[in-house]
């Protein structure tokens, strides 16, 4: 990390935000009724997490000369909709658990979580719209585009279980959709509702969009590289599953013989026994895929901020610099 930005100092200015952000979310559906719709909806979005999406927001309209303060309710919005796609891809997955703690349709039921879902994403427009106060017409747009790229990632992932031929170029077109694109849509109505100019909404979006890359193929990298008591689940989870991870699919470009033929098999199989996670960890060391993720996550964590150079606020670089480095060098 830069030594020279203050990293206490921006870590104390996320933290207390997110502590406004989430006293707002603990307020949001209480005594609403039906029950059986809001007790779920609030159990979802008080059950944790980060909060990032809603930072980039804030950060993103505090670049370009808001206060935070002028976007909560936008910040509000995109995790609303992240929660959403998480409750149905929790549905799709048939997931036990979210964040630890059980799934939505494991406590209640399937229907239940798809109303839930929908409910949030309503939530998500409600709330965008009270911070709406200029440029609304094109937040609306990039705010329901955004959802489209979501949608059309997850449908490429669901693609990519029943297929068997997936290359690295495929695979970053799905987590664009589906993890990218959304990170840039929180940088860009940030941004617009900031009032910035298409310059400035433009380089904001590619800040979040590779940042949004190198996250992903990060979580790749740690569910197998990371440590297990940090990373708090099980290294080797994808390989289990028989996910196609970047890793996974560089390693099937690279590899030739007896490792080939066991990396095929993880396909085949649709995932290995806990008992052989250590033996795909070296194939994958031997053939360097561990060092080229660690390259792809450099390159795309540099032209994010190789975006930031087009702003003003030397404050505002350092915040989103930070964040930026903080969230690659997360160890979970």
């Amino acid at each position: 990390m830069n030594n020279k930005i203050n990293t206490q100092k921006y870590q104390s200015i996320y933290e207390r935000e997110i502590v406004k952000l989430n006293k707002k979310f603990n307020r949001l559906f209480i005594n609403k009724k039906p029950k059986s719709l809001y007790e779920p909806s609030s159990y979802i979005i008080k059950s944790g997490g980060k909060r990032l999406r809603p930072f980039l927001v804030l950060a993103s309209a505090k670049a370009v000369g808001a206060n935070f303060s002028d976007v909560y309710n936008a910040a509000m919005a995109v995790e609303l909709l992240h929660n959403f796609t998480l409750v149905h891809d929790d549905i799709m997955d048939n997931a036990e658990k979210r964040r630890g703690k059980p799934t939505i349709h494991k406590i209640y039921d399937e229907s239940t979580a798809i109303l839930t879902g929908d409910n949030l994403t309503a939530y998500s427009y409600k709330s965008l719209l009270k911070d709406c106060k200029i440029n609304c017409v094109e937040v609306v747009n990039t705010f329901t585009q955004g959802i489209i790229e979501v949608c059309e990632g997850q449908s490429l992932d669901e693609l990519f279980e029943i297929k068997n031929n997936v290359s690295i170029s495929d695979y970053k077109k799905m987590i664009f959709k589906k993890t990218a694109s959304l990170a840039g849509m929180c940088c860009s109505i940030g941004a617009q509702l900031g009032g910035a100019g298409k310059e400035e909404v433009k380089s904001l979006y590619n800040y979040g969009r590779n940042l949004g890359m190198a996250f992903q193929i990060q979580d790749d990298f740690l569910d197998i590289f990371g440590d297990e008591k940090k990373f708090g689940k099980l290294v080797g989870g994808d390989l289990l599953e028989g996910k196609k991870t970047y890793l996974l699919l560089r390693a099937l470009e690279k590899a030739k013989g007896k490792n080939k033929r066991s990396l095929q098999l993880v396909i085949k199989n649709k995932g290995i026994p806990k008992n052989q996670i250590q033996y795909y960890k070296n194939i994958y060391l031997a053939l360097g895929v561990d060092m080229d993720a660690k390259q792809e996550i450099k390159s795309y964590t540099k032209r994010s901020l190789q975006s930031l150079k087009i702003l003003k606020d030397k404050e505002s670089i350092e915040l989103l610099t930070w964040l930026a480095n903080s969230l690659i060098g997360r160890n979970n």
